[in-house]
């Protein structure tokens, strides 16, 4: 394969407005973030030809503060890039409601397993040519009014394209945007375009040419997930020139520019992140032929250490070639659970230190950790609290972990978070509920690797993917799920974990009731009748799940496989007839 580290090839240049590059970071907010540093952590140990462009946002995401009542309250997570990168000398240019605003770049290399890199250019405001709000705009990332997210957009779309060439990756096969944050970066496209050709006004022939060179992959089917912006603000921020070609798109309607139908409609492929996903995406968008390519994880960086030294003694060749994981069948059922004890302790140690709960190694243990938002009802469970605590006396006991923010502008996700304090303490006396405080990467590698069931909830058909669970699966945790996003690929009923409902589409009204009571009641019937029995009287049989977990699933929901899926039918496809998605 092409060396990465060679500035003229065919490159794919990767556009996320969030990248997890590393947990002292806070370049990330979530699930997308993770997927995408975990996107070319694989495709650096790969070899693969490509580079990512992010934004700087010195000022992260946010830090989550709990107070004891649940109630959640933001600070910022300061940071400086001048501590683990390396600031590349060209600054760039581009005009942002009338005033020139420069940008310069900050390059992390990702180092894959074979010692192959890929640069992520890290863009950057915060220049003293800069008025004081324009220094701010790679600050906060998803912060700001919605004047400022488009401003942000408009520096990681336009800024982007602009960076690369000035650094030298003139040969550029692809452009990928995850999620529509990016879709600027066609105009970027359609200015050189235009001036390649001399021409001043761009026509189906130059948005044609434009549309080759770009790959688009949605990651949610929640309307809230896609931007809109009014186009009275867009025409005041943009170029004049900018104006023209955004017209010439025919994107906007009812004065709306959707950023997603931007990227939509200059694509060349565009993918949903899961099977399912792509069903419910190409109802969405009709006019568009919506492919999958269901979403993995990084599996050296999911991985919890006793588990890769165990992997390292029976499946040398693992991390080189991830499908190898499937030998993990011949690993005896002895050795899956000492391995997934020394991460439980790990988890519970963690628990004690930050948390201050004392939780036991010998209870079965209950993960849940996602954004919280209403959809992915993280309440579910405790939907009827006195059966729960009946079904955990009676069984040996339960505890539970929970984790993940919500958004500063969710009121719902945020009283979520404070509805599953109450519970908590309703519950004290049979089961011990723990919800950690700002949930990030490193915790996620704990709760993934030291629980022993990881529950997953969303009102269906609204979860694309989801990857908590697959990281789970890495390290012998089985998934109760309802069959949703990549669980419906994952599921294998009592071997891989269990499924929650029997899917399909979930009835419509406040988040699905007589959904969120067949549910439910499934989940209680789940634990009680088969899941905490077993765990309980029959760990083997409960260990040879776990065994299942990672032969079956983790051998193939990774990140490796997605990339090669993405070089063979979005990078470079081969000439020929594709069959239908």
């Amino acid at each position: 394969m092409t060396n990465p580290n060679s500035k003229n090839h065919d490159l794919i240049a990767y556009f996320s407005m969030e990248i997890a590059l590393d947990p002292g970071m806070p370049t990330y907010s979530g699930g997308l973030g993770i997927l995408a540093g975990d996107m070319l952590r694989a495709a650096a140990d790969l070899g693969s030809p490509m580079v990512g462009v992010t934004l700087a946002h010195r000022k992260g995401y946010f830090r989550q503060v709990l107070d004891a009542g649940g109630n959640q309250t933001e600070q910022p997570e300061q940071w400086d890039p001048a501590g683990s990168m390396e600031l590349m000398e060209p600054v760039g240019t581009l005009e942002i409601e009338g005033r020139e605003v420069r940008v310069r770049a900050w390059r992390y290399l990702v180092r894959g397993c074979n010692g192959h890199t890929i640069p992520v250019y890290l863009l950057d405001t915060n220049l003293p040519e800069n008025s004081p709000w324009d220094r701010t705009l790679t600050d906060n990332l998803y912060g700001g009014d919605i004047r400022y997210r488009f401003c942000q957009e408009t520096v990681l779309g336009i800024g982007g394209v602009r960076m690369l060439r000035m650094l030298e990756h003139a040969t550029i096969r692809g452009f990928h945007m995850n999620e529509g944050h990016s879709a600027l970066l066609t105009l970027a496209l359609l200015e050189e375009e235009l001036a390649a050709q001399g021409k001043t006004e761009a026509g189906a022939e130059e948005i044609e040419t434009v549309r080759q060179h770009c790959i688009f992959t949605t990651h949610t089917p929640v309307p809230a997930g896609h931007d809109n912006y009014p186009w009275e603000m867009v025409k005041s921020i943009l170029g004049t020139e900018q104006r023209k070609l955004l017209d010439a798109t025919g994107c906007c309607h009812e004065n709306t520019l959707n950023m997603t139908y931007l990227a939509l409609e200059c694509s060349r492929y565009i993918n949903g992140v899961a099977m399912r996903h792509g069903e419910v995406s190409r109802d969405m968008y009709p006019a568009y032929p919506v492919q999958s390519i269901t979403n993995g994880v990084h599996a050296p960086t999911w991985t919890s250490k006793p588990f890769q030294k165990l992997f390292d003694e029976y499946i040398p060749d693992w991390r080189a070639d991830n499908q190898y994981l499937r030998y993990t069948i011949g690993i005896p059922l002895e050795l899956i659970r000492q391995a997934h004890l020394e991460a439980k302790r790990e988890l519970l140690a963690e628990v004690k230190k930050r948390a201050g709960a004392e939780l036991k190694e010998d209870v079965f243990t209950v993960g849940f950790a996602r954004r919280a938002t209403a959809y992915k009802r993280a309440d579910l469970l405790f939907s009827n609290p006195d059966r729960l605590r009946e079904i955990a006396e009676t069984a040996g006991g339960m505890q539970i972990v929970f984790g993940g923010k919500a958004h500063p502008q969710d009121a719902r996700g945020k009283a979520l978070i404070h509805r599953i304090f109450e519970f908590k303490n309703y519950l004290k006396d049979a089961i011990q509920v723990v919800y950690v405080e700002n949930y990030d990467w490193r915790w996620g590698r704990m709760m993934t690797a030291g629980v022993d069931l990881w529950l997953n909830t969303p009102l269906r058909p609204n979860e694309a993917s989801g990857t908590s669970g697959m990281k789970a699966m890495l390290n012998g945790v089985p998934n109760l799920s309802v069959l949703d996003g990549w669980w419906i690929e994952g599921h294998v009923e009592g071997k891989t974990g269990w499924a929650i409902g029997q899917g399909g589409e979930a009835d419509e009204g406040d988040e699905g009731t007589e959904t969120a009571q067949s549910e439910s009641k499934d989940l209680y019937e789940k634990l009680e009748q088969i899941i905490l029995p077993m765990y309980y009287r029959k760990p083997r049989a409960y260990a040879a799940v776990m065994r299942y977990a990672v032969s079956l699933n983790a051998s193939f929901f990774n990140t490796q496989r997605m990339v090669l899926q993405y070089i063979d039918h979005a990078y470079f496809p081969e000439p020929g007839p594709r069959l239908l998605p």
